[in-house]
């Protein structure tokens, strides 16, 4: 019964004017034991004076609580400012008790009124020291009793730092979740075996599984600033391999209003340990490019281009304009938008392929500046459909820069993928043969056209991690299409901005190449997520090997063969050098693709491909046999020069 209503009722406070009430009666019991204390339990004087000096006493007290405020902390909450504002008080009340002394003593007031100078020091002493520790011993027997009778939830906290004593006093300040901490963990040596506010500090030598069995631990806290992604990652290794969840809690900067919430302290995610940058929206770079500018971002209601936009919009631009053919997903991003008091865009609903619709955006906006980003970019999906490929990504790609040379923009930013880098699939073998029409148009155009290449975003549509969580929430099994398939991750923001930056800094004609960092095994991925779901592989879910799909590589390339680069000032850009092609020769052979991809007969729309990407060798699809037979005929070929 006690427990359910301490559960039921934990988020309640006690009164202000209890508090007041309980204030003034202990100090109205301390200014008698401070007559006990000077005379002695006789009380060997004149009592009747007592008597009459009490509830003056009380009046004084009562206005110095009420006009500091004290009454007013929330008492489980007990902390420096409200002993400062009881100190404040009871100096107050010192004050004013002495003023009646001096009155006494001048004949203003009765003689009764005559406090000794002894009274009133002993008396501002015993406040100073009963108000303050009353508060703290409230505050602890609420806890302690939330703790012992509550369900309570033991937390070790990873870091004995200030930003550790800053997590504890956030937990220990909450009130809607019981919670207790049970020690810090820390790996300085002069910390260990140590006590920071009653709590000890533990070794992480010290957590194995039979020392949280014993010790009862639910939770452990990450409470470490400025930690790498390294350095979190190699903790987290190590505590998920306990039976306990894995928090971590947010930058400083994230922080509300400079406060650590408990709210914000939340469960790690695999997008923390994946080693990004963080995001500087104070670009000076950016800003001056962007300046006064007509945008257009193609597929903006995208991962990409949503974020994109998103990240223009803190400039100051003339407008962006939106393209589009997904209407639910642009209405969202409208929506957005608007409610973040963004208003200077159009939200177009568009087709790139539709040439006639495209060059009305263009003659009626004047973009300044064009962000490419509409594709169609699933290799399995683009390996079954390669007409469907070419329309957008080479056909649309092919339009939208003819229009953007006819009316004069005055840069052209083509977002790529690594897919393109020695081609295996239709996808990425499309996106290649973009990349060449527009750095051959560069050469004959005012335009400036630049491309961007880099691999996998996190969380963007179709990415294998929303697909790992929806799989862990249904209980598994996880699927991997090969044990030793690798990936390499940059999160949207990262990846949106040094698009923006790469277009600022374009000259035209480069291939910009994104520092992607180490690439990520997917089993390894699969497993980590496994853990941070509070989950164990194989016992809770299992991964399942369902062998590479049509077109995919096992491991992805951000340079072709004949490919290097050169730095940029920014560390994470860089620019590709490649061998030069034959622009009429290439434009030929596109204008050809896009001729013969009416006839929708996939094979012949494929060799095309491969006769325009010479690098482009098909995998693990039923595209293999035009390998085979130009491997054949070029072997044919040489036995006759031969």
């Amino acid at each position: 019964m006690i427990k359910n209503y301490l559960i039921n009722n934990s988020h309640k406070h006690a009164s202000k004017w209890l508090v007041l009430s309980i204030d003034v009666s202990i100090t109205i019991f301390n200014f008698f034991l401070a007559y006990v204390i000077r005379f002695g339990i006789t009380l060997n004087f004149d009592t009747s004076s007592l008597l009459y000096q009490i509830p003056v006493v009380a009046v004084l007290a009562t206005l110095s609580f009420l006009t500091i405020g004290s009454y007013k902390g929330v008492v489980r909450h007990t902390g420096m400012r409200d002993a400062y504002n009881l100190f404040l008080s009871v100096t107050v009340l010192i004050a004013l008790t002495g003023f009646l002394m001096v009155s006494s003593r001048m004949s203003l007031i009765p003689e009764l009124l005559n406090i000794p100078v002894s009274i009133i020091c002993i008396h501002y002493l015993l406040n100073i020291i009963t108000l303050t520790t009353s508060r703290l011993i409230f505050k602890y027997c609420f806890y302690y009793i939330k703790s012992k009778l509550g369900e309570t939830s033991r937390i070790l906290i990873y870091g004995a730092g200030d930003s550790g004593l800053i997590t504890l006093a956030a937990i220990t300040n909450d009130s809607s979740r019981s919670l207790s901490v049970v020690g810090f963990v820390d790996d300085n040596a002069q910390k260990i075996g140590k006590t920071i506010n009653g709590i000890k500090v533990f070794s992480s030598k010290n957590l194995t599984q039979s020392f949280i069995n014993k010790n009862n631990i639910q939770e452990i806290v990450v409470s470490i600033p400025h930690i790498s992604k390294k350095r979190l990652s190699e903790i987290s290794d190590e505590l998920l391999k306990l039976s306990v969840k894995v928090k971590i809690i947010p930058a400083v900067n994230d922080w509300i209003d400079g406060k650590l919430n408990v709210s914000q302290i939340k469960e790690i995610q695999i997008e923390d340990l994946l080693d990004r940058a963080p995001i500087n929206m104070d670009n000076q770079n950016i800003k001056a490019e962007l300046e006064g500018k007509v945008i257009m971002i193609t597929g903006a209601a995208g991962s990409i281009g949503s974020e994109i936009v998103r990240q223009a919009s803190y400039y100051n631009y003339k407008n962006l304009i939106l393209v589009d053919q997904a209407e639910s997903a642009l209405y969202d991003l409208q929506q957005e938008l608007l409610s973040k008091g963004v208003t200077k865009f159009t939200p177009i609903i568009a087709d790139i392929r539709d040439h006639q619709r495209i060059e009305t955006i263009f003659e009626k906006y004047r973009p300044n500046m064009v962000f490419h980003a509409a594709a169609y970019k699933h290799v399995p999906l683009m390996e079954s459909n390669p007409c469907e490929a070419i329309k957008i990504n080479v056909l649309g790609t092919r339009k939208l820069a003819d229009l953007s040379s006819e009316f004069g923009v005055d840069k052209f930013v083509f977002v790529s993928t690594d897919k393109a880098v020695n081609p295996t699939n239709v996808m990425g073998a499309t996106k290649r043969v973009a990349e060449m029409y527009i750095k051959c148009l560069h050469r004959t155009s005012k335009t400036k056209f630049i491309t961007t290449r880099f691999g996998n975003v996190l969380g963007s549509n179709g990415s294998v991690i929303p697909l790992f969580k929806k799989q862990i929430q249904k209980g598994g099994p996880l699927t991997v299409t090969h044990k030793d398939v690798t990936r390499f991750f940059m999160t949207i923001p990262e990846a949106s901005q040094l698009v923006i930056e790469a277009g600022t800094m374009g000259n035209g004609g480069e291939i910009f190449i994104f520092d992607m960092g180490e690439s990520v095994k997917i089993f390894d991925l699969a497993k980590k997520m496994i853990r941070l779901s509070g989950l164990q592989y194989p016992n809770d879910i299992d991964i399942q090997i369902t062998g590479l799909r049509p077109g995919e590589k096992l491991y992805e390339e951000l340079l072709a063969d004949t490919e290097n680069t050169l730095p940029t000032y920014h560390k994470k850009i860089m620019i590709s050098k490649h061998d030069d092609n034959d622009c009429a020769l290439v434009k030929d052979k596109i204008d050809d693709l896009c001729i013969m991809n009416l006839l929708n007969q996939d094979h012949q729309i494929v060799g095309k491909l491969k006769e325009i990407v010479p690098e482009y060798i098909s995998n693990n699809s039923t595209f293999e046999s035009i390998d085979k037979i130009n491997k054949e005929s070029n072997r044919a070929k040489e036995e006759i020069l031969a």
